[in-house]
């Protein structure tokens, strides 16, 4: 494969469906449109479940908010696997609560055209995530490579990818992508997920695609402001015209109903023949076995 198409779709949480078989007709839009371009893949961002808070039960706690999110994510996933099937189109579903033994973690989907279900958990949660006051999850434990269409993936969930260490565990995987739906409530969140993950372009070699969640669910008790947007990010080498982005849109808070929707070409075959040698100065996968302190 020469290139790999991606859409990313900044999900605005204010579209408020009022039922999962809603929420569902919301992301088939977002489906249609995708294949329609001619894209591999869409990405949602991390926690669009979140709009579904719209249609929680009368006097939900906020501890409560994520085992309800969980128990709308079982019922929309066999109907996500329907629409990939039927648009001939993987989708990676942002992320949602997921019922684990240890508890509940925060965990994105990806779902292929022939009904793989497959999922990465968030490994490196927020205080936020973790308190026991409000959505106490649990982090994950595997780091894992996903092939779709031939192309080596990775998902590293907002803050995961501000953690270098997982970066060097996917070094010697050789990655052709690494896809990372976010949630940020302010810009600088947004700055530090997307400047990591432009940096994890370069000392991956590989292309880094971003999209986050923008807009306020009518039923959050937490979330006020979600500012984010959407980008592909390529190593800076000349091939990709030297700045190391490849596509970029604002950062919106989304207050205005705005909702970035952009369409990516990840050039495979590029990126795999810098990574062979022919970069401008690259040195190639590296380990570190042993750290000594001098005195």
């Amino acid at each position: 494969m020469t290139d790999f198409s991606i859409a990313l779709w900044s999900f605005n949480l204010s579209r408020a469906p009022g039922s999962v078989e809603e929420f569902s007709s919301m992301i088939e839009e977002g489906m249609a449109r995708a294949a329609n371009a001619g894209a591999d893949l869409l990405v949602m961002p991390e926690y669009a479940i979140e709009c579904c808070l719209a249609f929680k039960p009368e006097g939900l706690e906020p501890r409560e908010e994520m085992a309800f999110l969980a128990s709308i994510g079982r019922q929309l996933l066999p109907h996500l696997s329907a629409l990939s099937k039927k648009y001939d189109l993987s989708l990676l579903a942002g992320s949602m609560p997921a019922e684990t033994r240890l508890g509940l973690t925060n965990t994105a989907f990806l779902l292929s055209p022939d009904g793989k279900v497959r999922h990465q958990d968030k490994l490196s949660l927020t205080p936020f995530e973790q308190s026991p006051d409000t959505w106490h999850l649990v982090p994950g434990s595997d780091l894992n490579i996903f092939e779709i269409k031939g192309a080596r993936v990775a998902v590293l969930i907002c803050l995961d990818v501000e953690m270098p260490a997982l970066s060097c565990l996917l070094a010697k995987h050789n990655p052709d992508l690494i896809l990372v739906p976010s949630m940020t409530e302010k810009l600088s969140g947004y700055h530090r997920v997307f400047g990591c993950a432009r940096a994890r372009a370069v000392e991956l070699m590989c292309a880094v695609a971003a999209c986050g969640t923008v807009g306020r669910s009518e039923g959050t008790t937490q979330n006020e402001t979600n500012v984010s947007g959407a980008a592909l990010y390529l190593p800076c080498e000349e091939e990709f015209g030297f700045t190391g982005i490849g596509a970029e849109t604002p950062a919106t808070d989304g207050i205005d109903k705005s909702e970035p929707f952009l369409i990516v070409n990840a050039p495979l075959k590029q990126l795999r023949s810098l990574r062979s040698g022919n970069a401008e100065v690259w040195p190639g996968n590296w380990t570190a076995d042993h750290i000594k302190t001098v005195t």
